[in-house]
């Protein structure tokens, strides 16, 4: 189980974005002391062993901190390392397999881009639901945008977190006010940012505001 407000602000893990002298690590540590609520580390088109050292990395962080460590796509992964849980997408092993894997107490979160697709999530055992892409996505090129009438429409759905996902940042937040989401998953506008402690405390000024 997740408590909604751990889904405040969550953080999705984009390597690409660092710059010199930056480490995963270090990043989301000046991430979580910023305020980001959980993180996820997304690691795609890596092998095994290398996604293992980034969750080696991050879990002790997250742990110290009191913030779940979510590893996206491999709940075999996730068990092996002892994560609090796993993300799933609608084309990634499915939420009662994943389930399965982890147990009664991990954190299973699948995606949907519609109600009944997030129904489905719900009833296969999901804890939380992403939901996108709001605004397109930077990291996804084969997504298409959630329009905010049904995002507001699964949240008033279903009875577990939804959290807005894709190309969310400081400038188009705003625009998700009144849809009932309990939070927002991001990348860049955290993992881009110049200054990534500012980027949290703004992200999270304006959250509070939706």
């Amino acid at each position: 189980m997740i408590k909604s407000e751990q889904l405040a602000l969550y953080a999705v893990s984009d390597r690409s974005w660092l710059k010199p002298g930056e480490t995963l690590a270090s990043v989301t540590e000046t991430l979580i002391q910023a305020g980001v609520t959980c993180v996820q580390l997304r690691e795609k088109n890596q092998p095994d062993e290398e996604i293992l050292r980034q969750a080696r990395e991050l879990l002790p962080i997250c742990r110290r901190h009191g913030v779940p460590c979510i590893i996206n796509d491999r709940p075999d992964l996730a068990k092996q390392i002892g994560a609090d849980g796993v993300h799933v997408g609608l084309s990634d092993m499915g939420i009662e397999k994943a389930r399965a894997i982890l147990g009664p107490d991990a954190i299973i979160g699948g995606s949907a881009h519609s109600v009944a697709e997030a129904l489905a999530a719900q009833q296969a055992g999901a804890d939380y639901i992403g939901c996108g892409a709001v605004f397109g996505s930077e990291t996804k090129t084969n997504v298409t945008k959630l329009a905010h009438s049904e995002l507001k429409a699964i949240c008033e759905a279903v009875s577990i977190p939804v959290v807005a996902i894709g190309g969310i940042s400081l400038d188009n937040i705003d625009q998700l006010a009144g849809t009932g989401i309990d939070g927002v998953a991001v990348v860049s506008a955290l993992y881009a940012a110049e200054d990534k402690t500012a980027a949290a405390h703004a992200l999270l000024d304006k959250l509070a505001r939706l």
